[in-house]
């Protein structure tokens, strides 16, 4: 399983403008991505087995789903070209759209989260107060800490 690790929850920002959250739900999307230049988070930060509970980028703030990581990929160093082809190799799962695939291929690391039990759940709204730097990846250890 996750070699003894606790489980984690993580909240994680979707793309709303691509109705990520609407493929997650629907089955036609499995894979999330995450990329940048250096290993910024979820890089080495999530495990098999963690849950992952889905909020739209859209500024509503309310958790509406989640999903356990069934896989994790962390890349090496890569260059744009190895990138680009590693987005592409996934993109049956990941199911970007063109200016997803933009902000994400070719970026130097490449975090691949393939997902099971994607569901939905009783929208609640999260407090993201003690996360300043709002980025799309929130590692909140427990959902309860966040939950209002």
């Amino acid at each position: 399983m996750n070699n003894g690790e606790i489980i984690m929850d993580h909240v994680v920002y979707l793309d709303a403008k691509a109705n990520e959250l609407e493929r997650l739900l629907d089955g036609r999307k499995t894979m999330i991505i995450r990329g940048a230049t250096g290993r910024k988070l979820p890089y080495g930060r999530v495990n098999e087995g963690d849950i992952l509970y889905f909020i739209n980028n859209n500024a509503e703030g309310v958790i509406k789903a989640k999903a356990i990581v069934n896989t994790v990929y962390n890349s090496e160093k890569m260059s744009s070209e190895e990138s680009i082809s590693l987005v592409k190799e996934n993109q049956d799962k990941l199911q970007l759209t063109d200016a997803q695939f933009k902000k994400w291929a070719g970026k130097r690391y490449i975090v691949l989260i393939e997902l099971k039990r994607i569901e939905e759940i009783e929208s609640f709204v999260i407090d993201k107060s003690s996360y300043g730097n709002m980025d799309d990846w929130l590692p909140v250890e427990k959902i309860e800490t966040v939950r209002i």
